[in-house]
């Protein structure tokens, strides 16, 4: 089992590179299945959520190259089956990708319900809705996601809630299917746009991607192409974030200063100095944090994959902070092990009541989820003593190689692999 050890007190400084966006590559892997021509994909992140994608290409028959550690050459002219393998799939979220990517290369897709982080319920029936909507049928077999079409039709799709993944889906099962689809009240997240970007540089018409109103004429053949995937913007407030809670003055290089505005509007609002250029933003902290409210929200709001970050943020403000969670119903399970490290947080169903202390102490902790993950190496930054994290695959799900990012700006932390605890018995 491995764990983050981390000394806390040092000032982060310098600057830090942002990988390619999580959120991105995970919906642009599978979207290569619609293509039988070789694709380029470039700064692809090093996480384990993309090594899952590009397993379950290879296991379905695409022949996979990394050409470097950021890029991978695919083709998928070798793939005939439409079952991704459940072992591989109940292993993250977003493998319910591989139903629309599929159902528009094959017009059949078995895929198991998406697993992934703790979060509380994760419905699928907008995504069947909007399948349903270009003519497939669909079913639940134990657990087993089935969709057959004899022919995508294009039609009217109206989400009940915006969503990402439904967007995501909706717009791969489209994109070849015969006429105009039209996807309303759809999600409007940067890696929304990047699908877009990218299903267009391979000859689709998608229009609209990044507004409530997306319109998507099929067309009958997609070619290859190269594509760089867009900075990762909750890597980067993790990034900001961290450099915040120490103290630090940090330039976070690499990312889209537009994608972070709802993050850094908000961190000015409690006193942190952020300063943007052109592929980069410096944070730097010279005065108190003071209070401040939060509510998660759909983009162009506040990111829900943010909360934990800035709560545990909020824990060295002055004053109370009340944090609100709009998305996921779960968000809260990290707070216990704040505690754990003298964070005042009071949690009633979706508010959290944030008392600042100013000050963290070291503890043993777990990650529960991804984000939590974060939220903890960034209260083990700020804190007096050693934090010790266990459960880092949560993590490493969507940060690659944070530890060595980290320590190249400062920060005392290192990935420790300790023997299971049988084996240390035998031993």
């Amino acid at each position: 089992m491995d764990k983050f050890v981390i000394q806390g007190g040092n000032r982060l400084q310098g600057e830090i590179q942002v990988s390619g966006a999580k959120n991105a590559a995970v919906g642009l892997i599978p979207a290569v299945l619609l293509c039988d021509e070789e694709c380029v994909l470039e700064n692809v992140p090093d996480i384990s959520d993309v090594s899952i994608c590009l397993r379950i290409l290879y296991e379905l028959g695409a022949s996979v190259e990394m050409l470097k550690p950021d890029t991978y050459r695919i083709n998928c002219k070798g793939v005939r089956g439409f079952s991704v393998p459940y072992e591989s799939a109940k292993q993250m979220r977003a493998s319910y990708y591989f139903l629309g990517a599929l159902l528009g290369r094959t017009g059949k897709a078995r895929v198991s319900m998406p697993g992934g982080c703790p979060l509380g319920d994760r419905p699928i029936d907008q995504h069947l809705k909007a399948f349903s909507a270009l003519g497939a049928r669909s079913c639940n077999d134990h657990g087993m996601i089935d969709l057959s079409a004899d022919k995508l039709v294009g039609g009217q799709i109206y989400f009940d809630v915006v969503t990402v993944g439904a967007t995501m889906n909706a717009m791969l099962a489209a994109v070849k299917a015969e006429g105009l689809t039209i996807i309303e009240n759809a999600a409007k997240e940067p890696h929304i746009v990047d699908l877009a970007n990218f299903l267009n540089s391979m000859g689709a018409d998608i229009m609209g991607a990044g507004t409530d109103v997306i319109k998507i004429r099929g067309v009958s053949y997609l070619h290859g192409t190269t594509y760089a995937v867009i900075p990762d913007q909750i890597e980067a407030g993790t990034f900001m974030v961290a450099a915040a809670a120490t103290g630090g003055d940090v330039l976070v290089k690499g990312v889209i200063p537009k994608h972070l505005e709802p993050i850094t509007n908000k961190m000015k609002k409690i006193g942190v100095n952020i300063e943007e250029f052109d592929d980069a933003v410096r944070v730097w902290v010279d005065g108190p944090l003071v209070k401040t409210s939060i509510k998660t929200q759909p983009h162009p709001g506040f990111p829900t994959d943010m909360q934990p970050q800035m709560a545990t943020l909020l824990t060295l403000a002055e004053g109370t902070s009340v944090v609100t969670e709009g998305v996921w119903e779960q968000r809260f399970r990290y707070v216990e092990e704040l505690r754990r490290m003298g964070a005042d947080i009071a949690v009633n169903d979706k508010v959290a009541i944030i008392t600042g202390t100013g000050k963290l102490m070291g503890a043993p902790v777990k990650a529960c989820d991804l984000r939590a993950g974060a939220a903890l190496i960034i209260a083990g930054l700020a804190a007096n003593g050693v934090t010790e994290i266990e459960d880092i695959h949560h993590i490493e799900r969507g940060y690659g190689n944070i530890e060595e990012k980290l320590r190249g700006i400062g920060g005392d932390i290192r990935k420790v692999s300790t023997p299971p605890t049988a084996m240390k018995k035998a031993l």
